[in-house]
């Protein structure tokens, strides 16, 4: 009885220990402004056990969708790829919820690259 405990417990470790990489994001944004004079350069990230929250000000089309995000992993950096801006734009609020396994080590929004370290 014992060793079948056993056997099922390391079965179950092993299983759960081999995952496939992945990267999986969540976009909310929120109209701020008709125009994009008043856009804040700030940039705000909160880490969780479901990954990290970026927070931050874009200026995007008036008829940007959550579908136009692209967003892919290379190597050891998530991508983060919003449209280019042609026409009328205005300003939104961006919160980008990311998850993506194995840890990864820099962002990179529209080619701005950010370091991404855990803190103590």
């Amino acid at each position: 009885m014992n060793r079948a405990i056993i056997f099922l417990l390391i079965l179950l470790i092993s299983i759960s220990c081999n995952r496939k990489p992945f990267v999986d994001h969540k976009l909310k944004f929120e109209k701020i402004s008709d125009n994009c004079e008043n856009l804040k350069p700030s940039f705000r990230m909160v880490s969780n056990v479901a990954g990290e929250r970026y927070e931050f000000e874009k200026c995007l089309n008036a008829n940007f969708t959550k579908d136009m995000l692209k967003v892919s992993r290379q190597g050891d950096t998530v991508v983060v790829q919003f449209p280019k801006s042609t026409g009328q734009t205005v300003l939104d609020k961006i919160t980008l919820d990311i998850d993506s396994y194995p840890r990864y080590n820099f962002i990179t929004i529209d080619n701005e690259t950010i370091g991404v370290t855990l803190s103590n």
